[in-house]
């Protein structure tokens, strides 16, 4: 009889270790599944592969920071813990990881007469991570690749001086400028310059 007891007792504690363990891999693919960052040895950041699963925050049509036209959709996606961080405090959380996708325009498909719409294949992508252990200024930007851009590139000085909220260019953003207006987290660069006409 004693001996039943130890083996129930076994069986116990291993069904609760798997229990344990098992809790610990869905809490892991929840955490991978909101998109914290992840970088390799080299410091290139891993590209989080569900991130059209995240929130679409907006989609900007030919939208370029130069005089030069550019024919591509712009599709923003954030993890949904870091939307609605957002929604509460006006300001992303640390560990945030912002993608930009570009899709190619076309102009004539189906049963369309007018206006543009995304083809199928994905141009370009970058991801805009805010880790404040990691980056100076607390923002890094990476390539399609995962590879970091240096602090020298324009993206950096760009979203200091033009972007709404948080280093990021939140008045593109209709779910989102309403909050950081109402909780006041608006950039002062921004305030003083709204529609971005001051030099660079």
């Amino acid at each position: 009889m004693r001996g039943l007891m130890v083996l129930a007792a076994g069986a116990a504690a291993l069904m609760a270790t798997i229990a344990i363990r098992g809790s610990e891999s869905v809490a892991h693919g929840r955490a991978t599944a909101e998109g914290a960052p992840a970088y390799t040895a080299d410091g290139r950041l891993i590209m989080p592969a569900e991130y059209r699963e995240w929130v679409f925050l907006s989609s900007g049509v030919d939208m370029s920071y130069s005089e030069r036209p550019v024919h591509q959709f712009d599709n923003v996606f954030a993890p949904r813990a870091a939307y609605r961080a957002f929604l509460k405090t006006g300001v992303w959380p640390d560990k945030t990881v912002l993608i930009v996708e570009n899709r190619a325009t076309e102009t004539k498909g189906s049963i369309t007469r007018s206006g543009q719409f995304q083809n199928g294949g994905v141009i370009g992508l970058e991801a805009h991570v805010k880790d404040k252990a990691r980056f100076k200024g607390g923002w890094g930007f990476f390539g399609a690749k995962g590879e970091f851009f240096p602090y020298t590139a324009n993206c950096y000085a760009c979203h200091q001086q033009h972007a709404a909220a948080d280093t990021t260019f939140v008045q593109f953003y209709p779910t989102l400028l309403p909050t950081a207006t109402r909780l006041k987290t608006l950039s002062p660069a921004y305030l003083v310059d709204p529609a971005g006409l001051s030099k660079e």
